[in-house]
This record gives C-alpha cells, structure tokens and sequence, in this order.
C-alpha cells in the first residue's frame, strides 16, 4: 500500500480551504443584503443633502388576517404609508384585505407566491413564482407591481436577472431583527432604531424590513411587530421623514 506523501496532504487541504471559501463566498454573495455580487438590487440610497433623513417600513409575509389591519390602523394614525411585500398564496386567499392594503395608499411588492429560497430553485421555477404573483396582485389592485423581495434575501444571478425581465425592482434591506422570534415590541425597536441611527451617521436612509406575517402559517402571532412599527414611527416622525420605495427607486 502507497503511503500518501506530504504533497498529496497539502494538496487535499488546499483544495478543501478553497471549497470553503468558495462555499462562504457564495453564501455572502446570495444571502448578505448588501452583497451586489449577483447583481444590483434596491437597498437604500444616500439621503438627500441637506433635507430630512429618509425611513422606508417595509413589511414581509403578508397579507395576516390579524395583524394587517392592526397595522393599518397604526400607520393611518400616524399618516405614514409603507411598503407591503406580500406572498401570492396569502393574497390569493384574503382579496378583500390586499385592496384594502392597496386603497390606503401603501406600495404593494411581490415577495413570491410560496416563500421558496430562490438561490437554489432554478430559473423555471422563479420565473413561475415571481409571474404568478404579479398576475394574482395586479388582478385584485388593478396597477403595476413593480418591486420584488426575494425571501431570506435569497439569490442568485438569474433571480434578479428574470425579475428584472417581468419589470421587477429586486429589494433587499439595511435595518432588519429578528422580529419573527420576539414576543415584546422591546425586543425589536431598539435594534431597529440603533440600525436607523448607524445609517443616517453614515449619510444613508434606512430600509427596515419587519413581518405582518409569517411564510410558515397564517396564524402566527405579530402583535409585537405592529406595535414596535408604532413606536419607530414616534421615535423618529419628528426628525425622519417615511416614504415607500417608489420614492428611491431611480437611485438604489
């Protein structure tokens, strides 16, 4: 029996770094929000100069039965409008709540029809997951939906190439916790505005991202998001001004 020379070692080792590198790189790549490896996507621009700082609330996993119109009623209170990123099956279902959605003036996107981790599906798959909801969408509202968040901020070139095709923004974030775990608006707010605040220090408006819903079921509780999405808008009304992404969408 030959015995493996020390070359053979150090080849193997070489070879099993570079795998994980590779591995790493293209976990960063499809996964990091402000990776543009894959291609460009819509995180948020600079703020203007010398006007007030900008805040985009964009809500994931919609529409919930419970938690939507609480949310509603919270950002019409407040007068603020919000980005929603709803799934297709979820808008399929609730018709009535995505008009509402859409009446009151809030910019509606396409988060897929199911929730899939679209850096490994292939292409006929996204192509059918991302059509599908725009048809299903743009039935119920009657307008152009023209913004697109890939679940898990998951991806890989081709996602955002075939979105791009069906005249979707691909959207990812700056400001996000986990808020689908917590069960306390404390839990969540303070991480947020702590991201709102290393933002702007750094010149750039901020895009949070929390969950109206959940992909899992419909019956997850996101009593703690509302409220939290309350308190970020009373924490900040007075000095940050809240748009939807439409209004960055010519400087991503």
């Amino acid at each position: 029996m030959k015995i493996p020379t020390m070359e053979f070692w150090e080849a193997g080792i070489a070879a099993g770094i570079a795998a994980g590198v590779a591995a790493g790189g293209f976990a960063y790549a499809s996964r990091w929000p402000a990776s543009q490896i894959f291609g460009r996507a819509l995180t948020a621009p600079r703020n203007p100069r010398n006007e007030t700082a900008q805040i985009a609330l964009t809500f994931d996993d919609g529409p919930h039965p419970r938690s939507t119109p609480l949310l509603l009623e919270t950002l019409a209170r407040h007068k603020v409008h919000a980005t929603f990123f709803l799934l297709g099956k979820y808008a399929a279902a609730q018709r009535p709540l995505v008009t509402q959605i859409h009446q009151a003036g809030h910019l509606i996107g396409n988060h897929t029809w199911s929730h899939p981790q679209l850096a490994f599906a292939n292409s006929e798959r996204t192509r059918q997951e991302l059509s599908r909801t725009n048809a299903e969408l743009e039935q119920i509202v009657g307008a152009p939906v023209r913004f697109f968040r890939p679940p898990f901020g998951s991806r890989r070139p081709a996602t955002l190439r075939i979105a791009r095709e069906l005249g979707l923004t691909p959207v990812l974030w700056n400001a996000m916790t986990a808020d689908w775990d917590a069960t306390l608006p404390a839990q969540i707010s303070p991480h947020l505005a702590k991201s709102v605040l290393s933002n702007q220090s750094r010149g750039y408006a901020s895009n949070i991202v929390l969950h109206d819903g959940s992909h899992r079921t419909l019956g997850a509780d996101r009593s703690a998001s509302v409220a939290a999405a309350g308190q970020l808008i009373e924490q900040f009304s007075a000095t940050h001004k809240f748009v939807t992404l439409d209004a960055w969408a010519r400087n991503p």
